[in-house]
């Protein structure tokens, strides 16, 4: 149970880090949730692919346990 939480908040830093690097790619100006960080554009893409990346491995990361638990039981 606690794998598959792990498993949606990696799925949801995925989304979000990913539709917003989307949105400042298409529109440097709109920075989105992370407006009020300092640094502009170059900032807050950064911050967002970094965030989709964490996401996409901890999503990975609680499938797998998830499934090596459900195995061994």
């Amino acid at each position: 149970m606690k794998y598959d939480v792990f498993q949606i908040l990696g799925m949801a830093f995925l989304v979000l880090g990913g539709q917003g690097a989307i949105r400042q790619l298409v529109d440097h100006d709109n920075a989105g949730l992370l407006g009020w960080l300092p640094g502009g554009f170059a900032v807050g893409i950064t911050v967002h692919v970094v965030a989709a990346a964490i996401g996409a491995g901890l999503a990975g990361w609680a499938r797998g346990q998830a499934k090596a638990v459900r195995r061994t039981s």
